[in-house]
């Protein structure tokens, strides 16, 4: 078997792990976003703690981890609600109708925080982007086709 297939014994795979990259767009986190961030770095603090000295690919993979979230900490900008709700904008819960009868809510929110599979998506995807300053009553263009927001929260 060739040598570059096999894995030398001092060889933890841990030591140069490339950052993860930042987004360049504003932190814009909502007050749940900047919980989640904080939380994120007090359980990579407490796995660092618990991790033995000599794992060095758990350790720098940590280390790695930490620097991202304090990255995100340091940069992050709480976005609060604004007082009128009849404009779509960040932080929003946006209720759509699609064009073949589906519908679907989204909230607008950071992207650390976005998951739509939980009906959350990131303030710079293109459907939140289309969403941003719309009423209820407003047509969108969502993917291929059209859709009606139906309620904003």
């Amino acid at each position: 078997m060739s040598r570059a297939f096999v894995k030398d014994a001092e060889d933890d795979g841990g030591d140069d792990l490339p950052d993860r990259p930042i987004s360049p767009h504003p932190n814009y986190v909502t007050a749940r976003g900047m919980a989640q961030i904080d939380g994120e770095l007090a359980r990579l603090t407490a796995a660092l703690a618990a991790t033995p000295a000599d794992d060095r690919a758990a350790n720098n993979s940590l280390h790695r981890d930490l620097r991202y979230w304090r990255a995100r900490r340091a940069t992050a900008e709480v976005i609060e609600p604004p007082p009128e709700t009849g404009k779509v904008h960040f932080g929003s819960t946006v209720t759509i109708r699609r064009k073949d009868g589906r519908t679907q809510t989204w909230q607008i929110v950071g992207e650390d925080e976005a998951d739509p599979d939980k009906g959350t998506i990131p303030y710079v995807a293109p459907l939140a982007k289309a969403l941003m300053g719309k009423e209820v009553g407003d047509e969108v263009r969502a993917g291929e086709t059209a859709a009606e927001i139906l309620s904003i929260k």
